[in-house]
C-alpha cells in the first residue's frame, strides 16, 4: 500500500509539472501585457480575449496559421506517396546495397537542419520556389521520408510474404494488391507515420523561417518577429502559443490508438 501512495505521488508531481508550462501559458493568454509584466498572478485579474481578437482578425497571424497547415499536410501527402513504396522494396526485396541505403536514409534524419539551409536556399531562389509552400514541404522531406521508410519498412515485415503470393494467384495487378489488400493491413503504420511527419513538420522552424519570407510564412516564424516600438506583445504571443498546441492535440486525438500499437509493435 506505501509503495502504490508513492508511486500515486510520483505520478501526480510529475504531471503537475508537465502541465505547468501549458497552463501558465494559457493564463498569459488571457492577460493584458500590463499584468502579465507587472508581477506573479497565478490567474488572471483582468480577464480579456484581446489576445486571440487580434490573431482572429490581423491578416499576418492567421494567414500563419494557414501557411503553416498548407505545407505540413502537403508534407505528410508527399511522405506518404514516397515513402509507402521504397519501404515496400526494402521489406520484400534484397538488392545489392540495400542495408547501406537505408543506413544512408536515417543518416539523412540525423543531420541537422542547419546544414541544408545553404543549399536548399540557393536551390529555391535559382528555380522561382522561394517563399512557397512547396519549398517547405519539399525540405521537410529530406528528413521526414527516412522516418516513414524505417517506420513502415518495420510494419510491412510484419506482413507475410504469404499474402503477396495469394494476391497474385488470385489474379491482382500489384496496384491494385498493394491499395486494396496491403495498405488496409498496414494501417496502424500509416497513422504513425503521419503522425510523425506531422509533428515535425509542424514544429520546425528553421528552415521554415528560412525559405520563406511573406506569402507562405509560417506562424513560428511570425510569433519569432513579434518586437515592436513598444516591447514584445507578450499576450498575443501567447495565445499564438495556445493556439499552436491545438493542431498537435488534435492530431494525437485522432491517431492515438495507432500510436498505441507502434509503441506495442516496437518499431516506434
Amino acid at each position: 500500500m506505501r509503495q502504490t501512495g508513492y508511486k500515486n505521488i510520483g505520478i501526480t508531481v510529475y504531471i503537475l509539472l508537465l502541465l505547468t508550462p501549458v497552463y501558465w501559458l494559457l493564463n498569459m493568454s488571457f492577460k493584458t501585457n500590463r499584468e502579465i509584466l507587472g508581477g506573479l498572478t497565478l490567474w488572471p485579474q483582468n480577464f480579456t480575449f484581446d489576445n486571440y481578437a487580434v490573431i482572429f482578425t490581423d491578416p499576418s497571424w492567421y494567414n500563419g496559421y494557414l501557411n503553416s497547415m498548407a505545407y505540413v499536410s502537403i508534407n505528410v501527402v508527399i511522405t506518404l506517396l514516397v515513402a509507402l513504396p521504397a519501404a515496400y522494396a526494402f521489406s520484400r526485396y534484397k538488392f545489392l546495397g540495400d542495408k547501406h541505403l537505408f543506413f544512408w536514409l536515417l543518416s539523412n534524419r540525423m543531420a541537422p537542419p542547419a546544414v541544408f539551409l545553404l543549399p536548399f536556399f540557393q536551390l529555391y531562389s535559382s528555380i522561382g520556389l522561394f517563399d512557397t509552400h512547396i519549398a517547405v514541404a519539399l525540405a521537410h522531406c529530406l528528413f521526414n521520408v527516412p522516418l516513414a521508410v524505417w517506420i513502415l519498412e518495420g510494419f510491412m515485415k510484419g506482413v507475410p510474404r504469404e499474402y503477396d503470393e495469394m494476391a497474385y494467384i488470385d489474379g491482382y495487378s500489384f496496384p491494385k494488391f498493394f491499395i486494396k489488400v496491403f495498405l488496409p493491413m498496414i494501417r496502424s503504420g500509416i497513422g504513425v507515420t503521419a503522425f510523425f511527419a506531422f509533428m515535425f513538420s509542424w514544429v520546425e522552424l528553421l528552415l521554415a523561417r528560412t525559405l520563406t519570407s511573406v506569402d507562405a510564412q509560417p506562424i513560428g516564424a511570425i510569433m519569432t518577429r513579434t518586437i515592436g516600438a513598444s516591447g514584445i506583445d507578450w499576450g498575443v504571443l501567447a495565445a499564438a502559443g495556445v493556439l499552436t498546441i491545438i493542431p498537435g492535440l488534435l492530431v494525437i486525438w485522432f491517431v492515438r490508438n495507432h500510436v498505441a500499437k507502434g509503441f506495442a509493435l516496437g518499431r516506434v
